[in-house]
């Protein structure tokens, strides 16, 4: 059997992934002022040039900004930009998260009712394959996040519509970081399990395959609702001044 290769990290992306998660943890706020280059560099006991390389490459990920003579800022989202990095994902506030699940509402649930009227056989297969990934994840995160977005663009795909698909495509980057926040928090939750989740899918699926738009259309929004409800419980609990 042949190994990946291990190779250890440069300073500069240790660096770089430290501030990348202070600003993913709310510890640094968009709109925060970083320490200066030299500052940093004392801070982190690495060299200037390690901090340079470092917010250079935040700066490509597009979750920070150098003003020259001003400093270097953490960014604030840009809901302006339907097309951006993934990484800025994490620049989210509770009112972006919010603007985001009424995008899906709208999105969503006429991509659904068109997806009910027109899936072919094939579509129909590929949405199985993500449920049944979704089953067997069994507590994997990772798998599930990614069958639980697999299934809604086979969704989009089953509307045979290429405008559709290249909106759900566009925003499926910021939908997998919500939905990955979600399964978190619901996976966590007293009153949920990973058994309701997938029983929301199926019968998303089932009025699909029924080709009944208008069920299909009710369960999606019935489900995009429930998203809703985990998400803000969480934001209130930990930020009780956010919504």
């Amino acid at each position: 059997m042949q190994y990946k290769k291990i190779k250890p990290k440069k300073i500069y992306e240790e660096v770089a992934e430290t501030i990348h998660n202070m600003i993913r943890l709310g510890q640094l706020q968009p709109g925060d002022k970083l320490d200066s280059v030299q500052q940093l560099a004392a801070n982190f006991q690495v060299g200037r040039s390690a901090i340079r390389e470092a917010l250079t490459a935040l700066r490509a990920m597009g979750l920070i900004e150098i003003r020259q003579g001003e400093g270097t800022y953490v960014k604030a989202f840009e809901s302006e930009q339907i097309s951006f990095p993934l990484s800025t994902a994490i620049l989210m506030n509770p009112e972006d998260t919010a603007h985001l699940l009424e995008v899906r509402k709208i999105l969503e649930a006429g991509t659904v009712f068109s997806a009910a009227k027109k899936r072919t056989d094939i579509q129909l297969q590929a949405m199985e394959e993500a449920l049944e990934e979704m089953r067997m994840a069994n507590g994997d995160e990772e798998l599930g996040e990614k069958a639980d977005l697999e299934f809604h663009l086979a969704i989009a795909e089953s509307s045979q519509n290429p405008l559709l698909i290249s909106l759900m495509n566009h925003v499926s980057g910021l939908m997998g970081e919500t939905m990955k926040e979600t399964r978190r928090l619901w996976l966590y939750s007293k009153q949920t399990t990973t058994d309701r989740l997938h029983d929301e899918h199926y019968a998303i699926y089932e009025a699909i395959k029924a080709q009944d738009p208008e069920a299909a259309r009710h369960l999606m929004l019935a489900h995009i609702e429930n998203v809703e409800d985990i998400l803000y419980k969480y934001i209130r609990q930990s930020k009780p001044n956010s919504l």
